[in-house]
């Protein structure tokens, strides 16, 4: 008698596909949400940003103009005290007028700056702050604390909160006497031979 083999049952390649099917319906539909939501989170960031931009654009447009504009201020407080200094002119009737209408166009600048959210940062007698003031000299001055602002050199201003420009200023500091100079010479000097006594 011939042996009969036994195999195994049929597998019905239909119900392994239905289940597949499923699966990977799953799987796809799964990474479908997750690249839309990724997709609207993309849109969102980008619409911030833009809005971001947009306020930016209308709020310091016109930054690099303010910027350049300083220098017409600049020149005006310039022309005017050179015309004052003048030896020649002071006691000019003329000088007189003249110094008043250049007072006049500055004061009509500063409104016209200030109506653009363009102001003078406050300087004099303010503690030095390096986000808006640059220390050009220190001044020895007792009556005031160390670090306070004693001569405005150039004027800074920002616009909104950003800074146009950093005042130039003179910072106040402690007088240093004379005998302190020589006293820490001395001690320098004590210093040093003893150093070089220590080498040898």
């Amino acid at each position: 008698m011939e042996k009969e083999e036994i195999k195994d049952p049929p597998i019905d390649s239909a119900e392994i596909s239905d289940e597949e099917k499923e699966a990977s319906s799953e799987d796809k539909i799964k990474n479908l949400e997750d690249k839309l939501s990724r997709t609207l989170a993309e849109m969102e960031n980008q619409r911030r940003r833009f809005e971001k931009e947009r306020d930016d654009a209308f709020d310091y447009g016109g930054f690099s103009f303010a910027k350049e504009a300083l220098n017409l201020i600049d020149n005006l407080e310039r022309s005017k005290l050179s015309l004052e200094n003048d030896e020649e002119l002071k006691n000019n009737q003329s000088l007189k007028k003249i110094s008043e209408h250049l007072e006049i166009i500055y004061k009509d600048t500063l409104s016209i700056f200030k109506k653009n959210n363009i102001e003078q940062i406050k300087s004099i007698n303010e503690k030095l702050d390096p986000n808006f003031h640059q220390a050009m000299i220190e001044i020895e001055d007792d009556s005031k604390e160390p670090g306070t602002i004693v001569q405005e050199i150039q004027k800074g201003f920002l616009m909104k909160d950003r800074l146009l420009r950093p005042s130039l200023v003179g910072v106040s500091k402690k007088t240093v006497k004379k005998d302190q100079n020589n006293d820490f010479k001395t001690k320098n000097t004590n210093e040093n031979n003893e150093k070089e006594e220590q080498n040898n």
